[in-house]
């Protein structure tokens, strides 16, 4: 894919988060509607037309953790919040670019990690699991070798401790599993087809009603040296 060459080689190795899901929207995995912007004009300008409420980021191959640098800002609500919340994440950037991603907000309550990761022998593997921020601490996540068959990835959910977050609980519709199935099959494509990616991270894939949508993500390419 050109977007994975022409990246390999100026040399980063990490996509930024409007990149990553430019390379998930082609393989038609759902994600948020969103824009790169530089300036505040064309902020202001952009969040009218995805509609309030939107969300910020600043955005940057140089960037992996927004979070914790504090690079988001949700539920922007009206212009007068987003004039305020752009002079805070470009303070916030030191340098690292003064791309900002405007996003529009998702709602879902359900929030699940998918991704793919390249093992020195058994070549690309898709992850599924409970996500959120506490991913790393709950570890509930279930592992294929690509390809995968719709089989593979219902095995998948199921074997999660935490499935029944995938049902119809709490006046919440149950997940569509087709769907959900259809992006973890995806996934294992997209590593098969691209040796280029060494990982793939989808943290959150929320569920906004019953649909999953990619709401952040991050593909770590290996280097030029690698391939070589």
């Amino acid at each position: 894919m050109k977007l994975i060459e022409e990246a390999i080689k100026k040399g980063p190795t990490i996509l930024s988060e409007y990149e990553s899901k430019q390379l998930l929207a082609y393989y038609d995995i759902p994600v948020t509607r969103e824009a790169l912007v530089k300036n505040r004009e064309s902020l202001l300008e952009t969040a009218e037309e995805i509609g309030y409420p939107v969300v910020f980021k600043g955005c940057s191959s140089e960037i992996a953790h927004k979070t914790e640098k504090g690079l988001i800002r949700l539920d922007i609500r009206n212009s007068g919040e987003a004039a305020a919340a752009f002079e805070e994440i470009t303070a916030s950037m030191n340098g690292s670019g003064n791309f900002i991603l405007v996003q529009e907000m998702i709602s879902g309550k359900r929030e699940l990690v998918a991704g793919l990761t390249r093992d020195f022998q058994f070549g690309p593997c898709v992850m599924f699991g409970l996500g959120g921020i506490f991913t790393e601490i709950l570890k509930d996540i279930s592992f294929r070798v690509a390809p995968l068959e719709k089989y593979d990835a219902l095995e998948m959910m199921h074997e999660i401790r935490g499935r029944r977050i995938l049902d119809s609980v709490r006046g919440m519709e149950s997940v569509d599993l087709e769907m959900l199935a259809d992006i973890l099959i995806t996934l294992g494509k997209i590593g098969l087809e691209n040796e280029g990616i060494k990982e793939i991270d989808i943290n959150p894939l929320i569920i906004s009603g019953n649909k999953p949508v990619a709401v952040d993500a991050l593909v770590v390419l290996e280097s030029s040296q690698t391939l070589d």
